[in-house]
């Protein structure tokens, strides 16, 4: 006999539902509802992406066919497209923005421990651009002929899982993101040139916060001290610096390290400038290179989620399925950070996908997923009466 609920049930079940009235009550996101409540629009959004749903049709279908499995999930019945389109039109995006927040403090709590053996702690800082078509996005322009918005993400490499994200116009400057974030004294930021902006080197400075980022060619600085590079390594060269320049003077940025490291994969010179002036130059060049973590996190959430083609086209529509897909992400990492089995993320994401209605248990289920499940309740195998079973067996030896 079966004793859990479907896995998709016990996923929602890390959204107490406290607290997720909580969050209704303070955005007001459920005012002038008539029936359709914000928990079934929560279930019906956080089922577009993990079932990769297409269109409204989709997930209003796609729940309404495993209608007898839904009281589990706490949803009466499965939602109307048009209902459904109102509420991603009208509801407030914020609360999903801060359910997004409480699901990066659960993650926080099982993390794996970092791979590095200073204890900083370690965090990249990076965007990606979601292109949208003009003509369905007209609110989104960001040349003449296209669309697009930003994701600003700020990734803990403790589990490579993003603790911080906001989206803005594509034509937001990276740097403007940068600028109005704090982040904890003595942790680590990796950042792409991008970022270089000499004011913000002297407030994370200021502040205590270190960061890796790559020096940009037009660079004007002097050589303060040379110092020796290790041996066996792919570093150059290793030197503290002062930026100087019209810029660099009105700014005054702090004393830095200039390391060139070889770069193999394309047989070029990379120089890092950072405001660590302990470390040793091969650990700041496996910080840079871990910075790419965030580039393959990006990758990943496009690949295996709903963040590229859209089921609403308004704006209040579009963040909620980019926060939807946030969340739904950080799902996956907390069944990777539980599990022992090595799962790789579009593996679990696919397995995830075809066993969302199965009944079984969840860490059992992410322990050993390939074990024979149990029967769903009420299905009973099919047994033939023993007379007709021996009537059949005569008549075989009749013939």
């Amino acid at each position: 006999m079966v004793r859990v609920a479907s896995l998709f049930s016990q996923l929602l079940s890390l959204f107490p539902r406290l607290e997720f009235e909580q969050l209704v009550h303070k955005h007001q996101a459920q005012k002038g509802a008539k029936g359709f409540d914000c928990w079934t629009q929560f279930v019906s959004m956080l089922f577009c992406q993990l079932a990769q749903a297409k269109s409204l049709r989709e997930i209003s279908g796609g729940l309404q066919c495993c209608l007898g499995k839904l009281s589990h999930l706490g949803v009466k019945a499965a939602p109307k497209r048009s209902t459904l389109s109102y509420a991603n039109a009208h509801r407030p995006w914020e609360m999903y923005r801060d359910l997004f927040y409480k699901m990066a403090d659960r993650c926080r709590a099982h993390a794996p421990r970092k791979r590095f053996r200073f204890k900083n702690h370690l965090l990249s800082l990076d965007s990606t651009l979601i292109k949208l078509c003009l003509s369905l996005f007209p609110w989104a322009t960001y040349r003449q002929t296209k669309g697009a918005v930003k994701l600003h993400l700020l990734l803990d490499h403790d589990g490579y899982f993003p603790v911080f994200a906001v989206v803005t116009s594509a034509r937001t400057h990276d740097v403007k993101i940068a600028q109005t974030m704090r982040f904890p004294k003595g942790s680590i930021l990796a950042m792409d040139r991008g970022y270089v902006d000499y004011a913000l080197f002297r407030r994370l400075t200021d502040e205590g916060v270190f960061f890796v980022t790559r020096q940009k060619g037009n660079a004007v600085y002097d050589v303060i001290e040379t110092r020796r590079p290790p041996k066996n390594t792919n570093v150059l060269k290793d030197q503290t610096i002062r930026l100087v320049g019209a810029v660099a003077k009105k700014k005054h940025p702090p004393i830095l390290r200039r390391i060139v490291v070889w770069d193999d994969m394309n047989e070029r010179e990379i120089a890092l400038l950072t405001n660590h002036l302990d470390f040793g130059a091969s650990t700041i060049s496996a910080i840079y290179k871990d910075r790419w973590q965030i580039e393959l996190f990006f990758k990943a959430i496009k690949q295996n989620l709903k963040i590229k083609t859209f089921v609403g086209t308004s704006e209040n529509a579009l963040l909620i399925q980019i926060w939807t897909a946030l969340i739904a992400m950080l799902l996956i990492k907390y069944l990777q950070f539980r599990s022992s089995f090595g799962w790789s993320l579009s593996n679990l994401v696919a397995l995830l996908r075809w066993n969302l209605f199965t009944y079984r248990d969840l860490h059992e289920w992410i322990e050993h997923p390939f074990d024979t499940p149990p029967r769903p309740p009420g299905e009973q195998q099919l047994t033939l009466p023993l007379p007709l079973l021996g009537q059949h067996q005569r008549m075989k030896r009749e013939t």
